[in-house]
């Protein structure tokens, strides 16, 4: 094991002096991606019918290439799905992680190629784990083992040649065997798809393991560690694993799961390290603790644009690469990949803190939408949500609003909707059944963290009087013109502007 904990510090050190020279010369390290990524897609039927041979610089690429999201190349995906090689990636693609769908699709099945897979996903946890040392050297954390929750949705088959399941479940089941070494628990427990069952298993393998850190979604971990407390018996987290000293986190916010965290691991020494990663790519690693900002990483094969927000629902919006962003501005984010996706705006906004390296803060979504427990709720889903709910039991909504219920000590999250109807429903339990029942249909991953109340129970709904959008929208001088409801947001900021208004029971 020391001969093990030897090879990965040396292996660290090389990647710090990577990290350092991409710092150095971002340009560069951008230009030599973009430069890879057309070479190897060149004779693919998209490099082919986009000219990759003959682009030579970024200018003849987006002149070339138009801006994409996932209904542009669904086309392209299906037949990648069903086994085609050579369509938007060299070869053929045979794992795709299954994530929340578009207005149209449940879900939606994102490309995960050989080369994003190693050269990009697994690229990235290692450089968690190395720059994590790098500003730790008194770490033990080579001397234990990472427990990882993932894979809530089952492997399996798209076609008789191609896999899917989230991405979680995609690298846990490709997971290098060295790799499995300082990862905890095993496959075949990790990859169980029902998430009692799974957490259970979890506990007995790992309650007697040296668990120094922990890696996923802070949702999930909260679910993990009450129940691991319930079964112990123990008061704080520490008591079962006295070594545990970081948690590196990602998918949604961490701030709302913040204090909750500090009072089941009561230590000042325990550490929270923020990680941006999605099914499309992993973009950006928390490099100083200290600060709660990402250092946006370049040599993952992914070449990045962006979009500023002001002027990001015009026609042909003006579209900048990387090194001509500034700091404070929110841009929609714009990503090309070794995964097959060209000039593919994710939906994601992010500003930048600092652009000496470049760092970014994730501000949000291009739309609104409610993601507090990684369920990806979209105004589309609510949309055809509400209306089946008010088609079922006879009502008629004038205006409405959602956000989330945070997780509390003792209670579990779940969506809080204001809601200002011109007809109610006869039975508002009945109304919000069928609201969560459709939610789970249109939405993949709210029906996985709806599932069993595990970590959303069901929504709740409040009735507002009639007029009382229409004073909200008038105290904030919003009265006419453009001004719109908002109708999904991933704070409570608007809830509870509302419920100031709303009548006290």
């Amino acid at each position: 094991m020391k001969l093990f904990q030897r090879s990965l510090k040396s292996v660290f050190s090389l990647r710090y002096k990577k990290i350092e020279q991409f710092c150095k010369d971002p340009k560069g390290s951008q230009d030599a991606v973009l430069n890879e990524l057309l070479s190897k897609a060149k004779k693919t039927e998209w490099g082919t019918s986009h000219n990759f041979k003959k682009v030579k610089s970024y200018e003849e690429y987006t002149a070339n290439v138009p801006l994409n999201d996932y209904e542009t190349l669904k086309g392209y995906i299906e037949r990648m799905v069903s086994g085609e090689k050579n369509i938007l990636w060299p070869g053929q693609v045979k794992w795709f992680a299954k994530s929340s769908g578009t207005t149209n699709d449940k879900s939606k099945f994102i490309p995960v190629s050989n080369e994003s897979l190693h050269k990009c996903h697994y690229k990235a946890a290692l450089d968690v784990f190395a720059l994590y040392v790098k500003n730790n050297p008194d770490t033990k954390i080579l001397t234990g083992k990472n427990l990882t929750i993932g894979g809530s949705q089952r492997i399996s088959a798209l076609s008789n040649k191609t896999h899917t399941g989230d991405l979680s479940a995609v690298m846990l089941y490709n997971l290098p065997k060295l790799s499995r070494l300082k990862n905890t628990p095993s496959a075949d427990i990790a990859l169980i798809p029902d998430f009692e069952e799974k957490i259970e298993k979890i506990i007995k393998a790992t309650v007697k393991e040296n668990i120094i850190s922990f890696s996923g979604v802070p949702s999930w971990f909260l679910v993990m560690i009450k129940k691991v407390l319930e079964e112990t018996g123990k008061q704080n987290l520490l008591e079962v694993w006295p070594n545990l000293e970081v948690f590196a986190h990602g998918g949604v916010n961490f701030d709302p799961y913040r204090e909750q965290y500090k009072k089941l691991i009561p230590s000042d020494k325990m550490r929270y390290m923020n990680t941006y990663n999605a099914s499309e790519g992993f973009f950006g690693i928390q490099n100083d603790l200290g600060v709660d900002d990402l250092l946006l990483m370049l040599d993952y094969g992914i070449f990045y644009e962006f979009i500023d927000m002001d002027n990001f629902f015009v026609v042909n919006p003006l579209v900048i690469p990387l090194w001509k962003v500034e700091k404070g501005i929110n841009y929609a984010m714009v990503i090309s990949t070794n995964g097959g996706l060209w000039r593919y705006v994710i939906g994601d906004t992010v500003s930048f803190t600092s652009t000496n390296p470049y760092k970014i803060k994730i501000t949000g979504r291009t739309r609104h939408f409610i993601n507090a427990f990684g369920e990806e709720l979209i105004i589309d889903n609510a949309e055809k949500g509400l209306k089946k709910a008010c088609e079922t039991t006879g009502a008629t909504i004038n205006e409405y609003t959602a956000g989330p219920v945070f997780m509390g000590d003792d209670q579990k999250g779940c969506h809080q909707w204001i809601i200002e109807f011109e007809k109610q429903p006869e039975n508002v339990e009945e109304f919000a059944e069928v609201l969560d029942n459709e939610l789970k249909l249109l939405n993949s991953d709210y029906e996985a963290k709806r599932y069993k109340n595990l970590t959303l129970r069901s929504p709740q709904i409040i009735i507002a009087p009639q007029g009382t959008f229409y004073l909200w929208l008038k105290n904030k001088g919003k009265v006419g013109g453009q001004n719109k409801i908002p109708r999904l947001a991933n704070n409570r900021e608007y809830l509870d502007s509302l419920l100031e208004i709303l009548p006290k029971s």
